[in-house]
């Protein structure tokens, strides 16, 4: 019988916060052409030619300021969670990074050097984005195809809408949310708009309203859609009033026109509509990184208390909790047990 074992895909991050090390991370992230999806001409020359003369210094000093003596919250977390799952599973757990080290490679060959040939890989994010869940899947057909092509793999679909995550999301909110707060934010990392078009298999969508109705079929590609039914889901079983919640999208790069509204430009104007206690969750992240605790946590917290507001609570990413690992263990046994229908 085929042996078996599981690789936890995230982001990734750079192996230090020197600037050469960012901009190393940076390079390969940016000219992913899932991320910046313009003409490798062109890509190269935004990336190359401005991005990594300006971008770098400003990122490690970003970078600087949520370093743990660890190293990265991301891989920290990651490391944390393989090793949690790794002791309620019988089979073996590995994590690779889509960007740096440890990479999607060195993991699937660390799984394969314990004699597995069937791999259950889930990518680490809960909607689907050409950025995040496709370039993942995409980067680790490739290394399968010229690396390890009598390996199969089984890829965790987005779990935006799952009840075993909307539950484990909804008590982390619950069990961290102040009593006393005039709105919950939810700040999901944005994309542009063209990206929403193109992962459109209908090629009808509108960035309307086309979101909130019924079954349609782009809504399995549609990351704007997965958004804003997570925080439907979750708002429903916190009994919370719509008025007290909203989405916005952080994150956004360059002058393309993204999806809105925008993080930063609300957390400067709510203030003047009377929002003066903010409570912020980010459900688009699974493991604290830099766009949680160094985009939102600290300087969200300065542009809406500079603007105005008085208090303002982050609430932190599921991470490593107990909940959150006997989620993952689940979605890892549904799709273990695909194998034998394959």
């Amino acid at each position: 019988m085929a042996k078996k074992g599981i690789l936890l895909v995230n982001l990734g991050s750079p192996k230090s916060t020197s600037v050469q090390h960012v901009k190393e991370y940076l390079d390969e992230f940016l000219m992913d052409e899932r991320v910046i999806d313009y003409r490798w001409i062109f890509r190269a020359l935004l990336v190359k030619g401005i991005i990594l003369n300006t971008r770098p210094k400003k990122s490690a000093e970003a970078y600087k300021s949520v370093w743990t003596g660890e190293g990265s919250p991301l891989i920290v977390i990651t490391e944390k969670i393989q090793k949690k799952l790794q002791k309620i599973m019988e089979i073996p757990v590995e994590i690779g990074m889509r960007y740096a080290e440890p990479s999607i490679e060195s993991g699937l060959k660390k799984l394969i050097d314990k004699g597995v040939s069937e791999v259950v890989l889930f990518p680490l994010y809960p909607q689907y984005a050409m950025s995040t869940t496709e370039s993942v899947i995409e980067k680790a057909e490739e290394i399968r195809k010229s690396k390890f092509p009598d390996i199969q793999i089984n890829y965790i679909q987005p779990f935006y809408n799952r009840d075993i995550y909307i539950d484990c999301l909804t008590e982390n909110i619950r069990e961290k949310l102040p009593e006393d707060f005039d709105i919950l934010q939810f700040s999901y990392h944005g994309v542009p708009e063209r990206h929403i078009y193109k992962t459109d298999p209908t090629k009808t969508c509108n960035l309307n309203d086309c979101c909130f109705r019924g079954n349609n079929p782009s809504h399995q590609f549609c990351y704007r859609h997965q958004c804003f039914e997570t925080t439907r889901k979750v708002i429903e079983k916190l009994n919370l009033p719509r008025e007290k919640t909203m989405v916005t999208f952080q994150s956004r790069l360059g002058k393309d026109k993204w999806i809105e509204p925008y993080t930063d430009d609300t957390l400067k104007l709510i203030p003047s509509k009377g929002v003066k206690k903010l409570a912020v969750v980010c459900p688009a992240f699974v493991s604290d990184c830099l766009e949680t605790l160094e985009e939102i946590s600290q300087e969200g917290k300065e542009i809406f208390k500079n603007s105005g507001g008085e208090i303002f609570h982050y609430i932190a990413c599921l991470n490593d909790e107990d909940r959150w690992i006997r989620v993952i263990k689940q979605l890892c046994e549904e799709k273990l047990n695909e194998f034998y229908f394959i």
